[in-house]
């Protein structure tokens, strides 16, 4: 069955593009570092401690993710986006001063916290600025500005650390992100109004599309903490391109598969996009760019397309439940796949590593087949 598309209803609007701004910070304080940190952990220590500070990240972000609901609740979208943004961005400049694993990890999971407050009270918001008829391109719009951010900052933060060190990357990481701050004051505070048995209520849906994103996601985990070490021993712009390939191919895809899905339905694009995913990682083993442009192009079919349907399938209201869902398996699948990787990479080797963690996605294939028949 078809979805319904309309093209009445405005997408860009003042409230959306003020939204832009704190979904910019948020991107910058994310993804300028990602690499970095697990590069500076590396150096001071092995490439477990590279998993480990990628792995305390996200799963400070998924504790975050978790209690979000009830932060928004108490205090609204517009203080929980201030709160998210200051400890994403402020704790990033001690890292400017110390390398110390200890603080590496703990710097890693506060910032972990604030970026869990932005995506899921900053994500509930924008589903209520989209209008509904047309929130598949609507979220590809935000992805686009998202999309456009990390594609510049994964591969400019390896870049900077390697022209200026680390510690220019982390104090940009800092001002950018603190700076966003300027437009959370205008931001719409609709009413959270959903309790504990509305979020109970509409999970049941939601679990398998988000099976299917977490799978994606670990892959992605393993890429942008190990690619930047298997390809140590290459020219430098070997690793910036192929950051760069990844977050620009997920963005093309994502605005195209959001245009298709409000047409044919999301649920259709899970299993192309899952397939072209798992194609890429494997392309890793011996061409890191090309490998990464093609996980991109899957990826962002199924970062669309997996929040797309898991907004189809919530009643209004349910949108923080979604945020939340969708989220936290993207955070839990990218650390696992970091944490996964670390335990067998020292024995199997990064080209090996890269194709079992293809392998491992053929599980949600099977899912989003049997989704889509459905």
């Amino acid at each position: 069955m078809t979805t319904t598309y309309a093209a009445k209803a405005p997408i860009v609007t003042r409230a959306l593009l003020l939204r832009c701004i704190s979904i910019f910070g948020a991107a910058v304080g994310f993804y300028l570092p990602l690499s970095v940190v697990p590069m500076l952990a590396a150096e001071t220590g092995s490439d477990r401690s590279a998993g480990l500070a990628t792995v305390a990240l996200l799963l400070a972000t998924v504790g975050g993710e978790i209690v979000t609901p009830r932060l928004a609740a108490r205090i609204g979208y517009r203080w929980s986006l201030l709160a998210g943004l200051t400890l994403l961005g402020a704790p990033t400049l001690l890292l400017a001063v110390s390398a110390d694993p200890g603080v590496i990890l703990g710097v890693s999971a506060v910032r972990g916290v604030g970026f869990a407050i932005c995506v899921v009270a900053g994500g509930a918001l924008t589903a209520q600025i989209i209008p509904a008829e047309r929130r598949g391109e609507g979220l590809a719009v935000v992805g686009l500005v998202n999309g456009t951010t990390s594609l510049i900052a994964l591969p400019a933060g390896v870049w900077a650390a390697d022209r200026w060190g680390y510690g220019a990357v982390f104090v940009v990481t800092a001002v950018v992100t603190l700076g966003a701050l300027v437009s959370v004051p205008s931001l719409p505070d609709h009413d959270v109004t959903a309790t504990a048995a509305d979020h109970r209520a509409v999970l049941p849906g939601l679990g398998r599309p988000a099976l299917i994103f977490a799978s994606v996601t670990a892959a992605l985990g393993v890429l942008v903490t190990y690619l930047p070490l298997a390809a140590a021993g290459q020219p430098a712009w070997v690793t910036a391109a192929a950051l760069f390939a990844q977050p620009a191919a997920a963005t093309c895809t994502s605005w195209v598969a959001g245009r298709i899905g409000d047409r044919v339905g999301p649920v259709r694009l899970l299993a192309p996009g899952l397939v072209v995913a798992a194609l890429g990682m494997a392309c890793l083993s011996f061409t890191p760019i090309v490998g990464a442009l093609v996980f991109g192009a899957g990826f962002g079919i199924l970062q669309n397309a997996t929040l797309s349907l898991m907004y189809k399938r919530v009643p209004t209201g349910g949108e923080m439940t979604v945020s939340a869902v969708w989220n936290i398996a993207y955070d839990l699948g990218m650390a696992g796949g970091a944490l996964g990787a670390g335990l067998v990479v020292g024995a199997a080797g990064y080209p090996a590593t890269f194709v079992l963690t293809a392998v491992a996605m053929v599980p949600a294939l099977v899912l989003s087949v049997r989704s889509a028949s459905r």
